[in-house]
């Protein structure tokens, strides 16, 4: 990211299997830390906002000094990035902090469902948002992209999740369109998903 460089982790090429899909551990000179809501850090294994601090880190935004102060306390910068360091400090991105909803009580990370929705030979393309629920607070709406010639039920989708997700991690409803809604630079728009 911009504000902190571009080299903040390595994985050692004799780790990729070991640890695969992990971003590695920390350079030396960052340090990281892996805090809860109450800026205090996550144990091993347990999600959380990935905190950054180091010579690298940005001294703030050009001319927005509020933009600043959300970003950088206490000395760390709050990456937005939801992430968890295991047991052996290598850290793994598991989502962006906002896109993480609350269905029943639980922490439902839609990149762990939009993964598994692209398991499914018919998707090509898949994103997940919560929206408003009068029991759970929230639940999942999965909006997908067929691939040409791709044909599924939205019944049949959803037993697809069904046996490999946690029940409060399925969807409540799956939405196809002929495209996801994408930002300038290429990445999937929810906010549009949302006012959709």
């Amino acid at each position: 990211m911009t504000e902190v460089g571009p080299n903040l982790t390595s994985l050692h090429h004799s780790d990729a299997v070991r640890k695969k899909g992990s971003i590695g551990r920390p350079n030396f000179y960052v340090e990281t830390c892996i805090a809860g809501d109450d800026g205090r850090p996550m144990p091993a294994n347990v999600p959380g906002e990935l905190l950054l601090r180091g010579p690298m880190v940005t001294p703030g935004y050009w001319q927005n000094p509020d933009a600043t102060l959300a970003a950088i306390r206490d000395g760390w910068f709050h990456s937005g990035d939801l992430a968890r360091m295991d047991e052996d400090g290598y850290l793994y991105i598991v989502d962006r902090v906002k896109n993480m909803f609350i269905s029943g009580g639980e922490n439902v990370y839609p990149a762990e469902v939009e993964r598994v929705l692209l398991e499914h030979p018919a998707v090509s393309e898949a994103a997940v948002i919560g929206v408003p629920d009068e029991k759970w607070g929230e639940v999942g709406r999965a909006f997908v992209v067929l691939k040409p010639g791709g044909a599924i039920a939205e019944t049949d989708l959803l037993e697809f999740c069904r046996s490999r997700l946690a029940k409060f991690k399925v969807p409540r409803a799956v939405v196809f369109l002929p495209a996801l809604p994408k930002n300038d630079t290429g990445k999937i728009n929810r906010q549009a998903l949302r006012q959709a």
